[in-house]
């Protein structure tokens, strides 16, 4: 298969598997978790299949690893969209989770979906060998917290009301916790699951998540709010610095593909 086609049939997976697990509540929390883990490109939970697929993981295990890292970054969207953080409007093309319903439900959509996650990897069905449950569980809760996205959120917001705009290295710092930081757990957790060494995948998952942000950033400037299913330019509206700030556009996109580079060659072994 091509890559989208990869990329989509992994999404189809996740979909349904999240679908399952939230399937049948009745209430109005229910209806908005369903509402907020429904759709995405799934990037996350790919990168999670495709790395346990490399060790011969099998896909109805790494699925639900993928499963939990959505439902974990679903989370993430809907308090990062809530009026006391960024006050978006639109998610994935459709009313932020608040705005559909309201702020107390966001903030409950977003607990009961970051527990969820830890539930899916502590199931059996994950994987046979609790010490393995064990590390991905205590990884990932690294990952998230207060040493990763929590801190990352918290640099952000910090800097929205900073004497001075931050300088690349800050910059770099702040989105290796608040982006990058569920992108390398999500690159791991495949060699996590197959017992293996997660030495190069931690490697081109640093490489791809700084990557990934400046290539945001760069969708932020150039991109088409309708196609991204968001609003655009907010960094600049904000007086915020980002890549493409400090290095230019021309220059955010060498080092965009210096970074893509440095990831694939981290996967030659």
């Amino acid at each position: 298969m091509s890559f989208p086609e990869r990329l989509a049939s992994c999404a189809s997976s996740v979909e349904a598997y999240l679908a399952e697990r939230l399937a049948g509540g009745t209430t109005e929390l229910d209806a908005a978790l369903r509402y907020a883990a429904k759709g995405g490109k799934r990037l996350r939970a790919f990168l999670v299949m495709e790395g346990a697929a490399l060790f011969d993981v099998p896909r109805e295990q790494s699925v639900i690893a993928g499963a939990a890292i959505e439902a974990l970054h679903a989370y993430s969207l809907v308090h990062d969209d809530l009026p006391c953080m960024d006050d978006d409007p639109l998610r994935r093309g459709q009313p932020t989770v608040h705005v559909k319903w309201d702020e107390a439900t966001a903030v409950l959509v977003g607990d009961a979906l970051q527990t969820l996650a830890f539930e899916l990897l502590a199931d059996p069905t994950c994987h046979a060998d609790p010490a393995v449950r064990i590390d991905l569980v205590a990884s990932l809760a690294q990952a998230a917290g207060r040493r990763g996205m929590v801190l990352g959120q918290a640099q952000d917001i910090a800097a929205e009301t900073a004497a001075t705009p931050l300088d690349l290295p800050s910059i770099s710092t702040l989105q290796a916790n608040k982006t990058g930081a569920l992108i390398v757990w999500a690159a791991e957790a495949g060699g996590r699951l197959g017992g293996a060494d997660i030495a190069p995948l931690t490697t081109y998952a640093m490489a791809l998540g700084r990557a990934f942000q400046i290539a945001d950033d760069i969708l932020d400037v150039e991109g088409d709010a309708a196609k991204a299913g968001k609003r655009l330019q907010k960094d600049a509206d904000a007086g915020k610095a980002t890549f493409v700030s400090l290095l230019g556009l021309d220059g955010a996109k060498a080092e965009a593909k210096a970074l893509v580079d440095a990831a694939e060659a981290a996967l030659a072994p």
